[in-house]
């Protein structure tokens, strides 16, 4: 597997659905408050920049519109936040 594929993979199967979650999650909490804050809406508006984001690089890579080297970086930089939320997910438990 390339790792284009590597990343189309590890965006469309986790990271587009997590966004999309956190997204529902967020917006879920923000309505049942009434009033929200404005700490949680700059948040649900990052979060759907990120996603939108995504979006953006998976279209860059259906047309073949990243280098080999953009696309490494990418991958490593994702799987790095993969990593670092899988550790501080475990901060949160204990």
């Amino acid at each position: 597997m390339t790792t284009k594929e590597k990343l189309q993979l590890l965006l469309s199967g986790e990271v587009i659905p997590d966004l999309e979650a956190a997204i529902d999650e967020l917006f879920e909490a923000i309505s049942d408050g009434k009033n929200a804050s404005s700490e949680q809406k700059e948040d649900l508006e990052e979060i759907r920049e990120m996603r939108t984001e995504c979006y953006a690089i998976l279209e860059e890579l259906d047309r073949d519109e990243l280098e080999d080297d953009e696309i490494e970086a990418l991958y490593e930089e994702l799987i790095e936040m993969k990593t670092n939320d899988s550790d501080h997910e475990g901060d949160e438990e204990a």
